[in-house]
């Protein structure tokens, strides 16, 4: 039978359960070391890249009890001298189990091994060693386990060398593009940054490679672990490395080395490691920053909008600092998700008025995490629209809705469906529903022109109204504008819905519930009928009923309301009602 030594290899990497990197040597590295010169490889050749971690001697026969992955097992024999038939599974065994080798000597309690547990080694790529009869276990367990030290020690050392200097740029006042130019720059490949929603937000290298990894999902590594997915090539490909930047429990997003040439090594994930964790610290704090300046801007609009925030030039002068320009016609434009619970005022017994029961306990909490996701979302949408329609509107988001303020230009009611807010609008609608788990809508209000900030406020209230006002009557992603709701305008700035709620019991009596479905069915007879002028002919028409059987009807409605036929101001007062009722809930 012919032995070959083998040729040291690069060094060996494992992604551990944990998720740090462990570093060892591979099987031909362990052939090399100076104790082993006289070792010959017997069978295994093509499982010369498995990794020693670890060493283990067989002393017992039930030695698969106490063996662990990348293990060489070292042994003489002599636990299976009385069972040589043993030795045909053994190779299975342990291969199964994820060791790296087995390390032999023979002829002290074995004189050769079974031609089929040769033949099983090379099926299977694990690597037999045949070891020479005058070196002892001790100096194999001393030297490579020195060996795999020494190479832990050294990746270490330079990943620590590396973590001080991004930690440094971050400290010397540097951002994600600085730390990802510096990891590009020592791994001699291109290097990005990703957020949650794969948009590239640093980037480093040749451009053609950055735009390569502009396209590459780096999201479908997610499943191969929290700690970074370990695998060079991203599902095959050889020239990728991925790493989620994690902070406080929630993913960033993710940082992705790429080349193409596939000269990216095992322990470069390391040093990408480090710098996830220092792009998570750029992240975090960057985005403390954000919400500073966010809730900044965000209390300095709500007092222009209701009017605190003093006289016009000074309020046009602080906005410019912002980057807002308000010396100009402008319109508030507000932004509202739909299906949120609204809150219910006490009602004189104390029950809640006008809501169904809470959920209980982490219901409700993952409710609140849902409602706090899509309000964010639904401030980025805006706040991206915005921007690229009129880099001087000033847009902020409040606790239940998003406002912005707009230039004008002109613009009027009848523009609405072609304009530029319409167009911010749509825009806005399509980024919001881009990255939402569950489809979400929201609806928007607009409010006229007003020519200077004193008359904010006024607008402000004008775009509160058109946005519940319009979803009332359209349902949810309505879009309206204040002098497009005629009556209902009017009848919102009735302040008392209790008023309004007597007025309509007053006016329309029984017509007034929704208990009975053949008063419904009156009421809707009404409802035609007053829209058509009182035209009979018409009004059957749209009914579906009979002229006869309408005259029947506009005879029982008259019994019930009076003569509205011939009294025009009880057609007004019922008109208004039936507008009210269908107002319901504001």
């Amino acid at each position: 039978m012919s032995y070959t030594s083998a040729d040291p290899g690069p060094p060996a990497l494992r992604l551990a359960s944990t998720g740090t990197l462990t570093y060892g040597l591979s099987v031909g590295e362990v052939l090399g070391v100076s104790t082993l010169n006289g070792a010959r490889l017997i069978a295994g050749r093509s499982g010369l890249e498995r990794v020693v971690q670890r060493l283990n001697v067989m002393e017992v026969p039930d030695i698969l009890s106490w063996v662990k992955p990348n293990e060489l097992l070292l042994t003489t024999g002599y636990p299976l001298r009385n069972t040589p038939q043993s030795l045909d599974n053994l190779v299975a065994d342990l291969d199964e189990r994820g060791l790296a080798a087995l390390a032999i000597k023979l002829g002290r309690y074995l004189d050769s091994l079974p031609a089929e547990m040769i033949a099983q080694a090379d099926r299977r790529g694990f690597p037999l060693i045949l070891l020479p009869n005058d070196v002892g276990f001790d100096d194999i367990l001393n030297q490579v386990l020195t060996d795999i030290l020494n190479r832990q020690a050294a990746v270490l050392a330079r990943t620590e060398e590396v973590h001080r200097a991004l930690v440094q740029i971050v400290l010397c006042g540097g951002g994600l593009q600085e730390v990802v130019d510096e990891v590009a720059s020592l791994l001699d490949v291109a290097v990005v940054v990703l957020d949650g929603e794969q948009r590239v937000l640093a980037g480093a290298g040749p451009e053609e490679h950055v735009q390569a990894m502009r396209a590459f999902d780096a999201g479908r590594h997610a499943a191969c672990g929290r700690g970074g997915c370990g695998i060079i090539g991203a599902h095959g490909t050889g020239d990728h490395l991925v790493v989620p930047v994690m902070a406080g429990g929630f993913d960033h997003g993710r940082i992705v080395a790429f080349s193409p040439g596939g000269t990216l090594r095992g322990t470069d994930l390391g040093i990408l490691e480090r710098a996830a964790t220092v792009a998570a610290l750029v992240v975090t704090k960057q985005q403390a920053v954000a919400a500073v300046e966010s809730k900044y801007r965000a209390d300095f609009l709500r007092d222009v909008l209701a009017g605190r925030a003093g006289e016009d030039d000074r309020v046009i002068a602080h906005c410019g600092g912002f980057g807002w320009n308000l010396d100009r016609p402008v319109m508030v434009v507000v932004a509202e998700l739909d299906g949120r619970p609204r809150p219910a005022g006490p009602e004189p017994d104390g029950k809640a008025r006008g809501r169904a029961a809470e959920p209980e306990g982490g219901a409700r909490g993952v409710r609140g995490v849902e409602e706090r996701t899509a309000q964010e979302r639904l401030a980025a949408a805006w706040t991206t629209a915005v921007r690229r329609h009129d880099r001087g509107a000033a847009v902020a988001s409040f606790a239940h809705e998003v406002v912005a303020v707009v230039g004008a230009d002109g613009d009027d009611p009848a523009e609405l469906t072609t304009g530029p807010v319409q167009a911010m609008v749509k825009e806005a609608s399509s980024i919001f529903a881009e990255h939402l788990p569950v489809r979400r809508t929201f609806s928007t209000g607009i409010s006229r022109t007003v020519a200077s900030p004193a008359d904010l406020p006024e607008a402000y209230e004008q775009a509160v109204k058109a946005v519940r006002v319009g979803r009332q009557l359209n349902g949810t992603g309505a879009r309206a504008h204040f002098d497009q709701l005629g009556v209902y305008r009017l009848l919102s700035l009735v302040s008392d819905p209790d008023e309004l709620h007597a007025f309509v019991r007053e006016t329309l009596g029984d017509l007034a519930t929704d208990d009975e479905p053949e008063l419904v069915d009156l009421r809707r007879t009404l409802q035609v009928l007053l829209e058509t002028n009182l035209n009979v002919a018409e009004t059957a028409r749209r009914l579906h009923f009979h002229y006869n059987t309408l005259r029947y009807r506009i005879g029982k409605l008259e019994r019930m309301l009076g003569a509205f036929t011939e009294d025009a101001h009880l057609r007004l007062n019922l008109t208004l009602a039936l507008h009210v009722l269908r107002m319901r809930g504001i």
